[in-house]
């Protein structure tokens, strides 16, 4: 039988699996008010916890030798068998963010016996350095997703970026999950990850529809309340403004390029493709496609030459092969490098800011639409890039990365377009 912690990289001890049965023990039949004090109890005090050998099971994994290795990866575990359990119905979500509070919170501490001060001690040390791990913040970016607190007026921009992580979902795997993510987790965010989209599409879709409705009465001259119905008003879903929301639509629904829109362009490069003999020929036409889109003010500047060095870099001695999945992939993932960041250990991202200042936000990601339409299978790989950034910027004050925001928020609406099921086709009425 596989238990709940064969999913893990780490192997369980005796301690701790006696730990982990416990937790699901309790999490199966108790409130999530109840577990978590009892979790307060057990590991933020360290004390009073009435299950005596539950409490020398967990003195043993605090006093091991490779304790201070090993003991992120334990209580890392623990937390996700609760929140494992509460992300899967929509009552208990609320319990994720008061859980992780309780990390904010400083133990209760008392007069005790010398012995069990020593073990508090260790286990508060502890409990302090998992704070400082990765898989803390992971259950924090969590946190956030799951809290049901509405957005407050007062000065939303001095609050982090990373509290803004609920509304984009297309980061949520490479955000909330790590390969250390039991099989049973990944299927649970990914089950909220689609929820959230689908919503997010259905907000979009009812916004269009009522700012059509509403222009429809304008024009007629009619009211609000024509025919005895009341035009309800409906909120923008995104935190661009009206206009700018207005003009992402157009750029995403409409045509970009003569009569064509960014599905047309790529599918007429793809029948294209089928013709091309070599890979060095399906970089030259390649970069033909991407700069076709391109201000010719601000692509004659730098950046044309710059991208069509990055190709011609891009797996120099393949040029004269058959064109393969393997190079057009690897191309694509190279040109997101390039284009937005390369990795979280050198987040530069130089390019990418010099797009967004000279182009904005839509063409930006435009550009990079343009690559994922033609290779889907890099979508992956461009979400990941949007995390690097997205985590790098994590701590920043909203007012401070406006321009990673209307970055986001083009993205979202993009994807709902182009590879989500919300039906705008209504918005052409007023474009």
């Amino acid at each position: 039988m596989i238990t709940w912690t064969d999913q893990y990289n780490h192997p369980s001890g005796p301690e701790e699996q006696k730990l982990y049965d416990h937790l699901l023990h309790w999490v199966q039949t108790e409130s999530p008010s109840r577990l978590i004090e009892r979790f307060r109890t057990l590991f933020i005090d360290g004390m009073g916890y009435p299950d005596r050998e539950i409490v020398a099971a967990l003195d043993k994994i605090a006093t091991a030798q490779s304790a201070e290795q090993q003991f992120p990866f334990f209580l890392n575990r623990c937390c996700h068998i609760l929140v494992n359990r509460w992300q899967m119905h929509p009552q208990t979500q609320a319990a994720i963010p008061a859980l992780m509070e309780l990390f904010e919170s400083p133990p209760t501490i008392s007069n005790v016996r010398s012995i069990r001060s020593r073990m508090m001690k260790r286990l508060h040390k502890l409990v302090r350095a998992f704070r400082e791990s990765e898989h803390y913040i992971t259950l924090g970016r969590l946190a956030q997703v799951m809290s049901q607190a509405r957005e407050g007026s007062d000065n939303p921009g001095e609050k982090p970026l990373g509290t803004l992580i609920r509304r984009y979902p297309y980061l949520y795997e490479h955000c909330l999950l790590s390969e250390d993510s039991a099989y049973e987790q990944q299927q649970a965010v990914r089950q909220i990850q689609a929820e959230r989209q689908r919503q997010f599409e259905f907000d979009l879709s009812k916004y269009v529809t009522y700012q059509v409705r509403r222009v429809q009465l304008k024009r007629s001259g009619a009211s609000a309340r024509a025919n005895g119905r009341v035009l309800h008003p409906v909120d923008n879903p995104t935190l661009l403004t009206d206009r700018e929301l207005y003009s992402s639509l157009k750029h995403f629904l409409g045509k970009v390029e003569g009569p064509y829109t960014y599905g047309d362009m790529a599918q007429r490069f793809l029948t294209h493709a089928r013709d091309i003999r070599s890979f060095g020929d399906f970089k030259d036409d390649l970069y033909e496609y991407l700069t076709a889109s391109i201000d010719p003010a601000y692509g004659k500047r730098q950046f044309n030459q710059r991208l069509y060095t990055q190709l011609q870099n891009t797996l120099p001695n393949s040029n004269s092969q058959n064109l393969s999945d393997f190079l057009v992939i690897r191309t694509c993932s190279q040109l997101l490098n390039f284009l937005v960041v390369e990795a979280s250990q050198r987040p530069h991202h130089f390019v990418f800011i010099d797009l967004m200042t000279n182009i904005g936000a839509a063409a930006t990601t435009g550009l990079l639409l343009k690559v994922v339409l033609i290779c889907r299978k890099v979508r992956p790989y461009m979400e990941k890039r949007f995390t690097i950034l997205f985590n790098h910027y994590e701590s920043y004050s909203r007012e401070a990365v406006q321009w990673l925001i209307q970055s986001l928020e083009n993205l979202n609406i993009a994807f709902s377009i182009h590879f989500g099921s919300a039906d705008l086709s209504c918005f052409k009425q007023i474009s």
